[in-house]
């Protein structure tokens, strides 16, 4: 029986989330014959994980699910194992980045890949505690219902189980490397507040994260399209396509990976930053590896601490800190789209290799691009003024952090996916 893993990370209350995602871990059991781990990764204070214990406990019985509820304590322990096991040259910095003290949307997913691979399943499936599922004619729109339709089978099998054939023939025999969907509700980057009080400085702040290269045009585009996912029109009936994903039509809260694509490179562990976790989506786009999308879009909203202050300045950092790391990815993006199939090794896997070697290229970058970023969201913010003028000075004074750490964190990434094989390799049995 194939084993996958169903993934929740989590640093908030969930409990409806993870009530949720139990009754979809029970329908991929049911419906698709497999086996499924639903991984809970609770870095909540202790009040709330242990509301999410009681949760666990009071789920249905799930024949063919088992529940994994770890803290981070007890992730900490599976990591030393693994880190430990594969010998690596600096366990401690590797430690670090998969379970840093700060918030980190890469790291946190990068232990779900890591407990999977573990766990011996052969895909992922993630979703995020402040989502919620569609209901079409009184049922639960799944995600896992497509994404066990087609993930891992070569693409050419995969054409009856889709509504629609895009891809190259010549690249059929591939695997289905990634199912992925959207959201619907709110914008899944916390700036909406923005755009309510001047549409022109949200076009200027949002197409921020485009090129340095681009047009002004280009970049209102870009902001015009940004974080709205699929929209607000909900599910009337299964659309689905074979094709090479666009990376911007898949939210990483609605997403599957074949283990072909996660036990071979991790996601930036960069903290405080937004948008972290969607580099597997571009290798797998730009190295020519099949997917499927569709659109059972989960739901979007906004917990309670983001309308906090503290949460408003904290998400803000988060988001400044998504525009100076696109100085990187961007560079390493465009190398990504020259290189192609050459992505891949003899073994049509991703070669971690070529991606190490943009990333470290992309270092040596002249960071005068990530000055006029923090310069233009300092002057956008100040026009707006209260809570936006605040952060704005607290910003500006931690300015040269800030442009130190983006390129710290694509070193970071250079050096976990140079310690990844290895991990994954050293995490079999680390899981007791």
């Amino acid at each position: 029986m194939d084993r996958i893993c169903l993934s929740l990370p989590t640093n908030r209350e969930c409990s409806a989330t993870i009530t949720a995602i139990g009754a979809e871990a029970a329908y991929a059991a049911q419906n698709f014959g497999v086996e499924v781990r639903l991984l809970i990764l609770d870095s909540s204070d202790e009040g709330t994980r242990a509301a999410h214990a009681r949760t666990v406990t009071a789920l249905p019985e799930m024949p063919g699910v088992v529940v994994h509820h770890l803290d981070e304590a007890a992730q900490r322990d599976v990591l030393r194992r693994a880190v430990d096991g594969a010998a690596l040259p600096e366990p401690e910095r590797v430690l670090d980045l998969m379970l840093p003290q700060k918030l980190s949307y890469g790291a946190c997913t990068n232990r779900a890949f890591l407990l999977a691979a573990a766990l011996g399943c052969r895909s992922v499936h993630r979703r995020d505690s402040d989502c919620g599922y569609q209901v079409f004619d009184g049922e639960p729109v799944y995600p896992i219902h497509h994404e066990l339709a087609s993930l891992s089978r070569p693409a050419a099998e995969a054409t009856g189980g889709v509504t629609e054939v895009t891809l190259d023939p010549a690249i059929a025999h591939r695997p289905v490397s990634m199912v992925g969907a959207s959201f619907i509700g709110e914008l899944s980057v916390d700036i909406g507040g923005i755009q309510e009080l001047d549409k022109e400085v949200y076009d200027e702040v949002v197409g921020l994260w485009a090129p340095g290269h681009w047009s002004a045009e280009q970049r209102r585009e870009l902001a015009e399209e940004s974080f709205k996912g699929a929209g607000m029109l909900p599910f009337t009936g299964d659309r689905s396509t074979l094709t090479l994903v666009d990376p911007m039509r898949v939210d990483m809260s609605n997403i599957a990976f074949d283990r072909g694509v996660y036990e071979r490179l991790p996601l930036p562990p960069a903290t405080d930053t937004i948008g972290s976790d969607y580099f597997l989506i571009h290798a797998v786009y730009d190295a020519a590896l099949p997917g499927v999308l569709h659109n059972r879009h989960i739901e979007n909203y906004y917990t309670g601490e983001r309308r906090t202050h503290a949460g408003f300045l904290a998400y803000q950092t988060r988001f400044v800190k998504f525009l100076l790391s696109m100085l990187y990815l961007h560079y390493v993006y465009e190398r990504m789209a020259d290189a192609g199939d050459t992505l891949l090794d003899e073994s049509g896997r991703l070669d971690p290799v070529p991606f190490a070697a943009f990333l470290a290229e992309s270092v040596r970058l002249d960071r005068t691009e990530n000055e006029r970023r923090l310069d233009t969201v300092a002057a956008a913010y100040g026009r707006l003024g209260g809570k936006y003028a605040e952060f704005a000075r607290e910003m500006t004074a931690d300015r040269e952090r800030l442009l130190d750490e983006a390129a710290l964190d694509t070193e970071d990434f250079v050096v976990l996916i140079g310690a990844w094989e290895a991990l994954v390799h050293a995490s079999r049995g680390a899981l007791r």
